[in-house]
């Protein structure tokens, strides 16, 4: 098979969303809006996926991924636009027709088979002859390393080889794109963590598209080429995990993926060529300014990840932006101190602080100065902040 994922890879986003490079788009989603009666599940979703590309929707439950890749399958059908595979409209022809296969969370493998048998189901139902199914069963066994239990029973497999068998059967038929959706949902914490790296690996070695529906920020971050993240329907931002994570389009997706400070506050002009001027925390800062043009004197919201702020007894040097904070609340996890700080004005202030700070010990009360290097920052449209329990909710309503 030609192995073009790392092509993939080193593709970069252009503004509408579409990969750049090398590799051609082999599913189109253009301007699809999903109705369910009055209810918009998913809103002109308009974005294309590239060749050899492990692309991941993520999101919170009810924002429109599971629809979307359900509509790529072929077991929704469109209320407006068009679906695309390898160029041909496939809005609306059935499943078992489209070049796609789809692995779910329960991987449905027949018990009575044998591994090797299951592989085969495919191959075999496609009339291939004898030497063919064989060529292609041994080929996948030994991508997903599974060679050794061809003979085994389902029954007779960890989850995570369960998992890997059901990656081996939808392959072996060389679909154009394979669906994933929430296939690590059912498996332990270290194993999901073992089995993202293995995904990974896979993707790269048979070179195809992989589509790839969670509500795991880790998950999407460590395994992705690229990412979408959706909300309520809408597609928020597309690009790469750095993209995502430096530089998040709006407040959304800033609080939704990792951690982050956000603070509201007033953009009240341009301090130089590089740097805006925000009045925020009781102080005004400079800050990077982000994609969305902000007039002077508009309202606006600053990010800083917290493993970028420092913390300090005496002010810092310059060339950091610092305001004065009061100790609240401090956590010790291992290879970072977590610091939770009120500013002058009351603002909450999140810090993970690492041992090359060298920092005193510390105790609720302590008076501190935080700061960050302005590039550290970044200014997102104003828009209402989540909570942390916002996020838990979104997230344990996800099924």
């Amino acid at each position: 098979m030609t192995k073009t994922g790392a092509e993939a890879t080193d593709q970069k986003q252009g503004q509408d969303g579409t990969p750049r490079g090398s590799g051609k788009p082999v599913i189109e989603i253009d301007h699809v809006t999903k109705r369910f009666t009055d209810y918009v599940a998913v809103s002109d979703a308009d974005f294309s996926i590239a060749s050899g590309e492990f692309f991941s929707m993520l999101g919170p439950s009810g924002c429109g991924k599971t629809t979307t890749l359900r509509m790529i399958a072929g077991f929704e059908t469109p209320t407006e636009g068009a679906i695309r595979l390898e160029g041909e409209d496939v809005s609306r022809v059935p499943p078992h027709k489209r070049n796609v296969n789809t692995v779910f969370q329960h991987y449905a493998l027949f018990p009575h088979m044998s591994v090797w048998d299951n592989v085969a189901y495919g191959p075999r139902s496609l009339k291939h002859d004898k030497g063919e199914v064989k060529r292609r069963v041994d080929e996948m066994l030994d991508v997903v390393r599974l060679t050794d239990f061809a003979q085994r029973k389902p029954s007779q497999l960890s989850g995570g080889q369960q998992q890997r068998v059901a990656l081996a059967r939808a392959l072996v038929n060389y679909p154009s794109a394979l669906l994933l959706d929430e296939p690590l949902g059912a498996l332990d914490l270290k194993l999901r963590h073992v089995m993202q790296f293995e995904l990974k690996r896979i993707q790269r070695e048979v070179g195809i598209t992989f589509v790839y529906v969670t509500h795991d920020q880790e998950e999407a971050l460590t395994m992705s080429d690229r990412i979408a993240v959706m909300n309520t329907g809408n597609v928020e931002q597309i690009g790469t995990p750095t993209e995502i994570y430096d530089r998040p389009s709006t407040v959304f997706v800033a609080g939704f993926i990792g951690q982050a400070n956000l603070w509201h506050g007033t953009q009240t002009g341009r301090a130089n060529r590089d740097f805006v001027e925000v009045e925020v925390l009781g102080s005004k800062l400079q800050a990077r300014p982000g994609d969305t043009t902000i007039e002077s004197g508009g309202q606006a919201t600053l990010m800083v990840r917290p493993e970028r702020v420092r913390v300090s007894i005496d002010a810092p040097t310059s060339g950091i932006v610092s305001v004065p904070a009061t100790v609240t609340d401090l956590t010790f996890q291992g290879p970072v101190l977590r610091l939770q700080l009120a500013a002058a004005d009351g603002s909450a202030i999140l810090a993970h602080v690492g041992a090359e700070q060298e920092l005193p010990m510390l105790r609720p009360g302590d008076q501190v100065h935080v700061g960050w290097l302005p590039e550290a920052s970044l200014v997102l449209p104003a828009a209402d902040i989540p909570t942390t329990e916002d996020l838990e909710e979104m997230l344990d309503d996800t099924p």
